[in-house]
């Protein structure tokens, strides 16, 4: 039953978030160039660029659309009613029903919908190949997801995010197997998602991964760079809600809480640098491979059901 106190719990992480996520795609950055053994950017320089974006003019091309126009607010409006469901700091979904995993892809898959055919909106044509590509990438990466995600409710007896989480923690789960290879393969979609290497290259704005916001200035701008890194913490959170809830407040309490955005913030800071670590370690790839790639990761998806089948 949705409270007062849950709406308040979802509207506080929703925009802790949003106001972090600038800081983690930072630390991303940073780990990268240590990790190259230079100094790159603070952790800060996000903050700045979006700052400085917004006070800049905001330039639409004369072939655009409503649907370019739109897409920054829907965009980020979306990622936020997404943030507003997980599970971050308690064992349970603050707002119930945006916490059900079949509506949570479904809002990824609207804001993926409005990026892709903004590019296609813009009149540009290397934009409009940016947006198929990232089209091609949701129909890649999604069928993973959800295949994964449905395992663990079957596991849990249930789609709600929170109750996952819960009975993960609580070791209330059929087939403990079952449930780490369905982790395993949601990590493994989760970093294809993040746009890292070696498919991607997210911060190059000349790259096909971010050809729809060629056409994009200002303020406009601004938003879709602080709706995508929103977005990059919002898909991680959601992984640490479902398959790592460990830590995480049992009930609504200001030392549960407390304790709870702890334990968050570590998770999300090892997982970050856990992908940098990665990320640095590979070599890029052509994107004519990714789909032999994302088998992987359906493959281990498929083995995690036949695994929950046979109760191992």
């Amino acid at each position: 039953m949705l409270t007062f106190s849950h709406l308040v719990l979802g509207l506080f992480q929703a925009l802790l978030l949003l106001a972090a996520a600038p800081l983690v795609s930072g630390l991303s950055r940073t780990v990268r160039a240590k990790l190259h053994t230079r100094r790159g950017p603070g952790l800060l320089q996000d903050y700045r660029d979006i700052a400085k974006l917004l006070t800049r003019q905001d330039l639409n091309p004369p072939a655009s659309g409503t649907v370019f126009r739109i897409m920054p607010a829907v965009m980020l409006t979306t990622v936020l009613v997404i943030a507003m469901g997980i599970p971050m700091l308690t064992r349970f979904t603050p707002v119930a029903p945006i916490g059900d995993l079949i509506t949570v892809i479904y809002l990824f898959a609207l804001a993926r919908f409005f990026f892709s055919l903004s590019g296609i909106d813009s009149g540009s044509s290397f934009s409009g190949i940016g947006g198929s590509r990232e089209l091609t990438m949701g129909v890649l990466v999604e069928p993973v997801m959800l295949l994964s995600l449905f395992v663990a409710a079957l596991l849990a007896g249930s789609t709600n995010l929170g109750a996952i989480g819960a009975a993960i923690a609580d070791g209330h789960v059929q087939s403990a197997t079952a449930t780490i290879i369905a982790a395993l393969s949601f990590a493994y979609a989760i970093y294809i998602e993040l746009g890292k290497l070696p498919y991607d290259m997210a911060e190059a704005e000349q790259e096909l991964q971010e050809g729809p916001l060629t056409e994009y200035s200002g303020p406009s701008l601004a938003l879709i760079k602080w709706a995508m890194a929103l977005k990059q913490t919002v898909v991680v959170a959601w992984f640490i809600g479902v398959f790592l809830p460990f830590g995480s407040a049992p009930e609504m309490s200001f030392f549960g809480l407390l304790f709870g955005l702890v334990a968050f913030a570590i998770k999300l800071v090892a997982i970050f640098v856990a992908v940098g670590v990665i990320e640095n370690s590979v070599a890029r790839v052509r994107f004519c491979l990714t789909p032999q790639h994302s088998w992987i990761g359906v493959g281990a998806a498929s083995l995690a059901f036949v695994f929950y089948l046979v109760g191992l």
